[in-house]
């Protein structure tokens, strides 16, 4: 009888004009230990995943089972998949697009799929609906992409820069913050936002992080709308940019992400933690591996 372990790294997502196109993978992750049980279960076995369903209405296993049904199967064999998970809930940093991910690499598993990263890519995003998120969790790096029925990308590695999290003690959901986003753009401002996200993409490349950090300030797609919803914001922003090359908001918040310089970074993070006590602080690095599946030894 067969065991596994699954393990896919959390993202952060738009990095200030990159909206709904470009993620980064972070070193948090989803862990899953699965293998056969009479019946499905899902254990909780850290605080992060509390209170998430513990059946068949666990998104891990709706995904697996949407896998499963596009592959022309019809059920899966029944397991109990043990939880872990370091990432926090409803905070923009990727915890529903690890879900999605993880019950890709699961369906995979148990139906002996041997999907490529290509397929689980275009299952993943045609589940989620755009890339930023869902790509750089199974590709690892950072992720530019566009997803117009087929997911065009392109991956490019993260060097001597560290992301400092900064996490509130309230979730925004990610419905909630699409919401405060209008339904369109005038013309000229739709060119002027286009304009400062091509040039975040070319500093990102280059990586040019005190380039990209000017360009973070001029997002005019989603971040003018989303401060509102996060009390905090600007002073805190405006606090960590003496010590960042730039700030935004991960996804579609409340958390707030500072670029900052490696060899800086340990310094940085003590600082803010002491200064704003009030907020959990993460020193991140990004994950160059997406999404893994490890075969485990069989119990005796």
């Amino acid at each position: 009888m067969k065991r596994w372990q699954i393990r896919v790294p959390a993202s952060t997502a738009n990095i200030g004009p990159g909206f709904d196109s470009i993620g980064i993978a972070l070193d948090l992750y989803l862990e899953l230990e699965v293998q056969p049980a009479a019946e499905w279960e899902f254990i909780a076995a850290s605080e992060a995943v509390q209170g998430l369903p513990s059946g068949k209405d666990n998104m891990i296993y709706e995904t697996a089972l949407y896998v499963a049904k596009q592959y022309g199967l019809e059920d899966l064999p029944a397991c109990s998949v043990r939880m872990t998970s370091e990432i926090p809930l409803a905070r923009g940093l990727g915890s529903s697009a690890t879900a999605l991910v993880a019950g890709i690499e699961l369906a995979d598993c148990l139906l002996s799929l041997a999907l490529s990263d290509a397929e689980k890519l275009d299952l993943a995003v045609s589940l989620e609906g755009h890339p930023d998120n869902a790509a750089p969790s199974i590709l690892g790096s950072c992720v530019i992409g566009y997803y117009d029925g087929s997911v065009h990308y392109v991956q490019t590695p993260i060097d001597h820069v560290r992301f400092l999290a900064v996490i509130p003690p309230f979730e925004l959901a990610t419905s909630a913050a699409r919401a405060v986003l209008p339904d369109q753009l005038a013309y000229k401002e739709a060119v002027q936002a286009s304009g400062v996200a091509n040039v975040a993409v070319a500093a990102l490349l280059q990586q040019n992080w005190k380039l990209l950090g000017e360009m973070m300030k001029k997002d005019l797609f989603h971040q003018p709308y989303r401060q509102a919803m996060i009390p905090h914001y600007k002073e805190v922003a405006s606090s960590l940019q003496e010590a960042a090359y730039g700030v935004y908001l991960s996804g579609a918040g409340p958390t707030m992400i500072a670029v900052v310089d490696e060899a800086q970074a340990v310094s940085v993070h003590t600082h803010y933690q002491e200064k704003y006590p009030q907020f959990e602080w993460m020193l991140l690095s990004c994950a160059k591996q997406g999404s893994c599946t490890e075969e485990l030894a069989v119990e005796a």
